[in-house]
């Protein structure tokens, strides 16, 4: 897929991966649209990637639109904004990212997990990916591509990741029903870790993985990826003779 002038849409795009994406996709001359739940985090994070990346048309083609995953109605405002960005009427590409884990890694059991805890954490990352992918699907064309972010937790059991580890098993099963069930591309993208307010202060910058997320989106073969788990190691291998 081409992506300049292609509309994205990046959940999650205040901080962390999601805001690397925003600057990202933008430098690939997408009309990008990022949404979170803080508002003036948002913002920052948008005014950034507008400054590092003027439009030549003198358009404005990174939005912010603040919005809680878990809300069907704020994401459709999302995905009404995005195809009121782009050249076209719809969603090209949609990254949705926008995540929660609670406590530091390793310190709850699973059978431990409070019930409210367990319930937002499944409400933001399973069904908080359900509700943006579906609300995107109505305006994506079958061109379209899905990249849902997750990590080696969703495949390998490690003690007390508690919810967030189920939470993004089930991302991934949701994935790949979306790989046989829809028309447009959909795949897991594993960055490994990577320094957000998710990993503790560990792992890579999030601009050094951004690559991955717009390889994913524009250069990898959509029937070699649907349905599929792209690690560091794919996607270094697939782009090594750049």
């Amino acid at each position: 897929m081409e992506l300049t002038n292609a509309t994205v849409v990046v959940t999650g795009a205040s901080r962390g991966i999601g805001r690397a994406l925003l600057d990202a996709f933008a430098a690939e001359g997408a009309a990008v649209v990022g949404c979170a739940r803080s508002e003036e985090a948002l913002a920052e994070a948008v005014a950034a990637a507008r400054d590092a990346h003027p439009a030549d048309d003198g358009e404005v083609h990174v939005k912010g639109v603040r919005a809680d995953v878990r809300d069907a109605s704020d994401v459709e405002r999302v995905v009404d904004a995005a195809a009121a960005a782009g050249e076209g009427d719809g969603v090209d590409v949609l990254v949705a990212n926008a995540g929660v884990k609670h406590g530091p890694s390793g310190a709850m059991p699973i059978q431990e997990e409070p019930y409210d805890r367990f319930d937002e954490t499944l409400e933001t990352n399973l069904r908080g990916v359900f509700t943006t992918v579906r609300e995107a699907l109505d305006r994506m064309p079958e061109s379209g591509r899905i990249l849902v972010p997750s990590g080696s937790i969703a495949v390998d059991a490690e003690a007390g990741m508690g919810a967030y580890a189920v939470s993004k098993a089930a991302a991934e099963a949701l994935v790949r029903q979306l790989a046989v069930d829809a028309a447009q591309t959909a795949a897991v993208v594993d960055p490994g870790l990577v320094n957000t307010d998710l990993s503790d202060g560990d792992g890579r910058d999030p601009n050094e993985v951004a690559g991955m997320f717009v390889w994913a989106a524009g250069e990898a073969d959509p029937d070699s990826i649907d349905g599929e788990r792209i690690d560091l190691r794919a996607w270094m291998r697939a782009t090594r003779s750049r």
